[in-house]
Order: structure tokens, then C-alpha cells, then sequence
């Protein structure tokens, strides 16, 4: 029988692999062979159960014992399955004069089998399989034995749920990765992959000075197919011509859903930039065949760009794919069906561009640059917690200028830095303004950070002295990064968000899933809140993969003592079913769209002792 030292060298052999990635089946050999070290037994074994379904793992100390677990599974019947379904200890002290598992008696006694005990193995309610203990001797077990046996069984069961648990997690991390780089409707690579893929060809070719073409194809008037025959036949098209195309490419050619109906075609190891062009109008002239649909035939054209890389490009993916994109709209300006090789001359934009950049130097000083701010609320009462810092620039001539625009002209303008800290100082400022107003004392306010930005030498100065400065609270201040910057050098990266950190700000990882990087990211840096990318919330209640991804995301970021944020909510029950997966927060239409500094504080003016919400409509 056990002695009190050896039970707890046991137990605590089981705690140190509770936090390690050691196999399940390979524990719970360990474990069987441990049982028949201190307990009076000749033999052990555990059978984890699963309603409907052969057994995942099956551990014995001996082959008698692995042999009588099996005959269990076989005839359904012994002491196994009744623990198991009664969620009850279950002793023979004396087989041969047992009346309850005929069938399992019958065989188990030719073999040799006097005596068994079994436990059952559950957490709560939920019940996963059983440990036997096999004797070659009738008699029973002491009290202190059976206590010693229901000890192990508890520490068993804790163990396979933790386990479990770990391994739902990477496989949910496994999943998030491919999706986050492949196109759910064609499974082909995303833009993300492309990119990441163009990269290496580019760098390739530049050091054995082959050729790299880009062709951006793009279908015409596809909007008339998803109008004329709706957008599931719209979808299956999409699908068909990722098949067309992928059925016409070369060894070691890339092919890529870029978004909607355009794809995209890297052609590595050319001979000559004639071989592109040969590709380009065969897949034009390919696509025009008709496509057979659920009942319907579908013809369509395509207009495709050509681009390559050479010393107008350089080494630079976005720049050649841009390329290409700009010789694809020439294409379709000439009346599409057709491809077209990138006339730099035409490339009018590019010029649109510099000029651009050039209105953005003292933007700032001229008035043009503003903060609108999207709520961000309690996803379970819809009471204001926070809100998003949005930057925009109201051009004098052009008006509005997209968001997504302004950032990559600051940085090659090199005004970011200087932008970064006017909106910086900016939100802290409101954030104080807000702060005297009945239900804005206890928001806070989220900042974008780009890359660059992050890992420039004066950045953590800058935030301090603006908060300083401000006299603004850093707790109620977050910096939302992306995963982008997280996969670049994590050691420089790793040191700046803890400089952050001991300021007393919050960060925050934006748009998480849309990046190369795994859940396990989520503990490798002083991350506070996690915001779930749109993509998985758009539609998130017909996919059952980004349901999957989202809960489970939750429950890691819950488990780090994250919270968690989700972005893009546009219904009611999209709403309803963020509640009940366990998001902390949300933002979206649903509640409200990005507002002007003025009108937020407006809202804000709420009678003393109530809070601000945003109620379902």
C-alpha cells in the first residue's frame, strides 16, 4: 500500500507535466505504471470514453491489462462502461462470484482475472473514461487504498482536461494561422502570403538576375453576375475561375485571391518578359470560355495587368504589385478582355501620390488633421468604457483622404513621427476635457501605433513627456499595435511595449488574426487587451471555423487576463452571439460610427450619477 511520501511523489510527477506539453498518451502510461508501484494491485489501465466513438487513448501497465481494457470496449460491457455512465465507484472483490458483467466475466476469468476496481474519471458533469485496477488475488481494498485510488483518479481527470484544453488550443492556433493567410471562399493565399512569398522570389531574382512578372487579373462586370444570378452563384464563379487559373500555371508559380473578384499570379525564373505576356493572354482568352454554375452558364472576360520587376521596382513587393494593379486598370480603360503590360508613362497616380505628400507637410499647423472617436462598450450592457482615436485629414481641395492613405505618405514623407505625436497629445487632451463630464470620468482612449512609430528611438520619451505634459492619466491611455509589428524583431520590439508598459499605459494587439502570428504570441508580450479582427466577426454565425477561432481566442486572452475586443459588429445577433462566447467589449455600427471630438462630448453631458449606453436598437 502507498505510503503518504510515495502518493505525493506521484502527485507531484502529475503537477510538473500539468504545465508542460508531454504527450497524453505517453502520461498516462506513466501513470499506470506508478499505480501497480504503490498500490496492492497486480495490473492497471484507463480507457478514456467518448459517447458514440471508439476510445482516443488506452494506457496499461501490462499486456494483461491492456488486453482486458480492450475486451471492454469490445463487448461494451464491464466495469468500465458502468463507471463511466454511472459516474460511480465500481469494486469485485470477487469476480467469479459477480452477477453484473456476464459477458465480461465469461472472458475475463479464462484469462486469468480475479479481481477488479474501478474509478471513474470526470471533471463535474463531464465524464471522460474510467481507471481499473486489476487483482490476481480475491479480497478488497482498505479504506485507505480506495481513498488513494479516488486521489489519483481526480488528479487523472484534472490532468486530461488540462491537456485537452492545450491541445484545442493549438489546433485552434494551427487554424488561425492558415486562415489568416489563405482566402476561406478559394483556399488560396491571401494578400498577406502573397506578399510574403513575392518577397522571397524577388530576393531571389535578384541574386541569380532572372525575371519575376506580377499578373493582377480582374474580372469584368462581375458586379452584373452577383445582380443577375445572386451572390451565391457570384461565389461559385470565384471558386471556378481559382480552379481555371490554378490549372494553367507553371511549376513554382504563385497563385492569389487578392479580394473580391481580382487574383493575383507571380511568375518566377522567366526567360523573358515575352513569357509573361503569352501567360497573361492565355488565361484572358481562358476565362472568356463559359462557366457551367449550379443550372446556369455563366461567360465572363478578364482584364489582366502586367508588371516586372526591374529598376523602377527594385526589391519592393508593394511597389510591383501596385504596378501591376495600375497596368490591369489601363486594361479595362481600353475596354477590358485584354491584357496589359505596365505603362509607367500613363501611371498618372503616382505623380497624384507625390503631390499628395507634399499638401501633407503642415497639415497639422493648417488646421486639416482631426480626431474622430468610435465608442467602444461593454458588450453585455452597452455602457461606454472607451473609444478609438481615428485620424483624419480633411484636404483643403480633395477633402477627406482615406485613412489607409495618409499613414504610408506620412511615413515616406517622414512626418509620422511628428503626426504620431499630435494625435497622441490630441487624445490626451480630450481625454482630460472629458474627464470633468458626468459620464466621461472613467473612458479611456485608444491610439493607433504604426511600426515605425513603435520602434523610432524617441518614441517612449515622447509618449511620457506628452503625458507629462497633459497631466493625462496613463491608465486610461491604450496603443493599439498590430500583429505585423510583433513578427518583426522581437527583442527590440519585446523591450519598447515593457518601456510602455512601466509608463502605465495599456496595449492593445488590433486586428488579431489577420497576421502570421499564433496564439501563443498573446503571452510573449505584456499585451492587455486582444480586439478580434472584423473578418472573423463578419461572419462568424454562419462559419463555424471563425466561431471556433473566436471562443477560442477568448479563452486564451481570459486565461492571460486579457480582455477582449470585438471590432466590426454591425447586428443585433451578431452582438448576441459575442455575449455569448464571453467578448469583454465590442465596436461596430451596431452601436456607433466614428464621431467628431465635439459631438462625442455632447454625448457626454449625461446627468450627474448616470453612465452613458448604447442600447440594442
Amino acid at each position: 500500500m502507498a505510503t503518504d511520501r510515495e502518493l505525493a511523489e506521484v502527485l507531484r510527477d502529475f503537477a510538473r507535466t500539468m504545465v508542460t506539453d508531454f504527450p497524453i498518451q505517453s502520461i498516462l502510461d506513466q501513470l499506470v505504471h506508478r499505480i501497480v508501484d504503490i498500490m496492492p494491485v497486480s495490473a492497471a489501465g484507463v480507457t478514456l470514453i467518448s459517447d458514440g466513438a471508439r476510445p482516443r487513448y488506452v494506457a496499461a501497465s501490462d499486456a494483461s491489462a491492456l488486453q482486458f481494457e480492450q475486451l471492454q470496449t469490445e463487448l461494451d460491457d464491464g466495469l468500465c462502461i458502468a463507471a463511466y455512465m454511472t459516474g460511480e465507484a465500481v469494486a469485485v472483490p470477487d469476480l467469479a462470484g459477480d452477477t453484473r458483467f456476464e459477458k465480461f466475466k465469461a472472458r475475463a476469468l479464462a484469462e486469468g482475472l480475479v479481481s477488479v476496481w474501478t474509478f471513474p474519471l470526470r471533471q463535474g458533469d463531464r465524464r471522460l473514461g474510467a481507471l481499473d485496477l486489476y487483482g490476481q488475488a480475491p479480497g478488497v481494498l482498505d479504506d485507505a487504498a480506495m481513498d488513494v485510488a479516488e486521489t489519483l483518479a481526480d488528479v487523472t481527470s484534472a490532468y486530461l482536461v488540462n491537456a485537452q484544453a492545450r491541445a484545442d488550443l493549438e489546433d485552434s492556433s494551427a487554424a488561425l494561422a492558415h486562415r489568416s493567410l489563405h482566402d476561406p471562399l478559394t483556399g488560396l493565399p491571401n494578400r498577406a502570403l502573397l506578399l510574403d512569398r513575392l518577397d522571397r522570389v524577388l530576393r531571389s531574382s535578384g541574386r541569380s538576375a532572372s525575371r519575376v512578372a506580377v499578373l493582377y487579373v480582374d474580372l469584368d462586370r462581375f458586379k452584373d453576375v452577383n445582380d443577375d444570378h445572386g451572390h451565391r452563384v457570384g461565389d461559385e464563379l470565384l471558386v471556378a475561375v481559382a480552379t481555371r487559373l490554378a490549372g494553367m500555371l507553371r511549376p513554382g508559380d504563385t497563385l492569389a485571391r487578392m479580394s473580391g473578384d481580382e487574383f493575383v499570379i507571380v511568375c518566377e525564373d522567366l526567360e523573358d518578359e515575352r513569357q509573361a505576356e503569352v501567360i497573361a493572354a492565355r488565361i484572358v482568352t481562358s476565362l472568356a470560355a463559359p462557366f457551367a454554375l449550379s443550372g446556369v452558364e455563366v461567360t465572363i472576360s478578364a482584364s489582366a495587368g502586367v508588371a516586372f520587376a526591374g529598376p523602377s521596382t527594385g526589391l519592393v513587393p508593394e511597389r510591383l504589385l501596385h504596378d501591376a494593379d495600375i497596368a490591369m486598370y489601363q486594361a479595362k480603360r481600353q475596354g477590358g478582355h485584354r491584357h496589359q503590360v505596365i505603362d509607367l508613362r500613363a501611371a498618372a497616380d503616382a505623380h497624384d501620390r507625390h503631390a499628395l505628400g507634399g499638401d501633407l507637410v503642415g497639415a497639422v499647423g493648417r488646421g486639416e488633421m482631426r480626431l474622430d472617436y468610435q465608442p467602444i462598450v461593454s458588450a453585455v450592457d452597452g455602457r461606454l468604457a472607451g473609444v478609438e482615436a481615428l485620424l483624419r485629414w480633411d484636404h483643403a481641395r480633395r477633402g477627406i483622404v482615406p485613412p489607409a492613405l495618409v499613414v504610408p505618405l506620412a511615413e515616406r514623407a517622414g512626418l509620422m513621427v511628428d503626426i504620431g505625436r499630435w494625435v497622441i497629445q490630441t487624445a490626451c487632451e480630450d481625454l482630460n476635457r472629458w474627464s470633468l463630464l458626468p459620464a466621461g470620468a472613467a473612458i479611456s482612449v485608444a491610439v493607433n501605433v504604426s511600426a515605425l512609430q513603435l520602434m523610432h528611438p524617441a518614441f517612449v520619451a515622447t509618449v511620457a513627456s506628452v503625458v507629462e505634459a497633459t497631466g493625462a492619466d496613463p491608465r486610461r491611455l491604450t496603443f493599439e499595435i498590430t500583429e505585423g509589428i510583433l513578427l518583426q524583431d522581437s527583442a527590440p520590439t519585446g523591450t519598447v511595449l515593457s518601456e510602455l508598459k512601466a509608463l502605465g499605459v495599456n496595449l492593445a494587439l488590433d486586428d488579431f488574426g489577420t497576421g502570421h502570428s499564433p496564439l501563443t504570441y498573446l503571452r510573449a508580450f505584456p499585451v492587455d487587451v486582444v480586439k478580434i479582427d472584423r473578418a472573423f466577426v463578419s461572419n462568424f454565425l454562419e462559419d463555424a471555423s471563425s466561431r471556433a477561432i473566436i471562443a477560442k481566442v477568448i479563452e486564451l486572452a481570459h486565461l492571460l487576463d486579457m480582455t477582449v475586443v470585438s471590432e466590426g459588429v454591425e447586428t443585433s445577433e451578431q452582438h448576441d452571439g459575442l455575449v455569448s462566447l464571453g467578448s469583454d467589449y465590442c465596436q461596430g455600427f451596431y452601436f456607433a460610427r466614428p464621431m467628431p471630438a465635439a459631438t462625442l462630448e455632447a454625448l457626454l453631458h449625461d446627468p450627474p450619477g448616470s453612465s452613458l449606453r448604447f442600447p440594442s436598437r
